[in-house]
């Protein structure tokens, strides 16, 4: 009989102690993930004012491009308005 008490008591007590190990193994887990997640949105945040900066600067950049193309386009029409009157002059 006492094999049985001593037997019992040991898958208890193991079944206690597995208990206690899963709840520690879990609390790892968690916080893990959540220290994962939290330094995820971080960086995420960070990127996503980089990204801002760059369209921004970008848009800066392709407003730029696009006053120097009209400008362009502008110089060269006047250039080709006087050239037809010069030629025009020349030949009438």
């Amino acid at each position: 009989m006492k094999t049985k008490i001593n037997i019992s008591e040991k898958v208890s007590k193991a079944i206690q102690t597995a208990k206690v190990n899963a709840k520690k193994a879990n609390d790892f887990a968690l916080n893990t993930t959540e220290e994962v997640v939290t330094e995820t949105i971080t960086v995420a945040t960070q990127w996503q004012q980089i990204t801002d900066k760059a369209l921004k600067a970008g848009i800066k950049l392709m407003e730029n491009q696009q006053n120097l193309v009209f400008d362009t386009l502008e110089t060269y029409k006047n250039h080709f308005v006087k050239g037809k009157q010069r030629f025009s002059k020349l030949f009438a």
